[in-house]
């Protein structure tokens, strides 16, 4: 991994790189060490290669969990999936492939309020961390200073005094609300909220919408033969855990079939 991410820096300091390409967090990471803006580390190659690795592992392993969870939901409501498939092609008619410029410039309400149930439903993270800063009673509990203190998101996610019917995937639950990802809707939180609310937030966002957007659009998506949409596991999801991400129990296994 060492090598790929020296790859990616080499690219990145390269003088017959497209001027086009230039802009992103690995520029913005070289001019900081250039020009020694961070005075208070000895900022090196070592520093911004941890920086990538953060951004691979910390982006990929969460967004793909959530793809994953969510075209689970999918394919076992059909309805919601036609609903989901009709507006990103009716809005894309034409194109060969969706682009992340094409998802900035279309409204997909349905699309985006699937990704949102499918977050409330299956937050990749379900349980996090804080640290309590002065003494507090929550409850009748005493949190004293310095505690580490877990938000069970997947409590509050699925609390029935805070949404109607909670074990259900109803992405029209969206649709007539303003809940956002931001944190400031404490029923809805599934990147956190306050100063450390996730700070891959929009990266994830954008990438979801341009990745589910295009599943939709390219393919229609079937059962393998002889499996019913009873048989897909939702119930046991939260059983292997590798690094900071529940996954599923068992992989999902779907067939797509070209459409564009």
């Amino acid at each position: 991994m060492d090598l790929f991410y020296q790859e990616l820096i080499d690219e990145h300091l390269s003088p017959s790189r497209p001027s086009s390409m230039e802009g992103d967090v690995i520029d913005i990471l070289l001019q900081l060490k250039r020009d020694g803006q961070i005075s208070s580390i000895d900022f090196t190659s070592n520093n911004i290669k941890a920086v990538i690795m953060n951004l691979f592992f910390g982006g990929t392993d969460t967004t793909a969990n959530t793809i994953v969870w969510m075209m689970t939901s999918l394919i076992k409501n059909p309805k919601a999936m036609r609903r989901a498939q009709e507006e990103v092609r009716n809005v894309m008619h034409g194109k060969e492939i969706i682009s992340e410029e094409d998802i900035q410039n279309a409204k997909l309400p349905y699309v985006e309020a699937v990704i949102k149930e499918a977050l409330r439903m299956y937050p990749v993270i379900a349980i996090i961390p804080r640290e309590s800063l002065d003494k507090e009673v929550i409850n009748g509990y005493e949190i004293k200073p310095n505690t580490i203190v877990y938000v069970n998101l997947l409590a509050i996610h699925r609390d029935p005094q805070l949404w109607e019917n909670p074990d259900e995937f109803l992405p029209e639950r969206f649709l007539d609300n303003d809940i956002q990802y931001k944190g400031q809707d404490f029923e809805y939180i599934p990147f956190g909220a306050g100063r450390r609310i996730c700070p891959g937030m929009n990266m994830a966002i954008v990438t979801l919408e341009l990745v589910v957007s295009n599943l939709l659009y390219c393919f229609d998506w079937e059962l393998p033969p002889g499996m019913k949409k009873e048989d897909v596991d939702t119930e046991d999801g939260y059983v292997d855990v590798h690094g900071i991400t529940f996954n599923k129990k068992y992989p999902l296994c779907l067939l797509p079939k070209n459409y564009c």
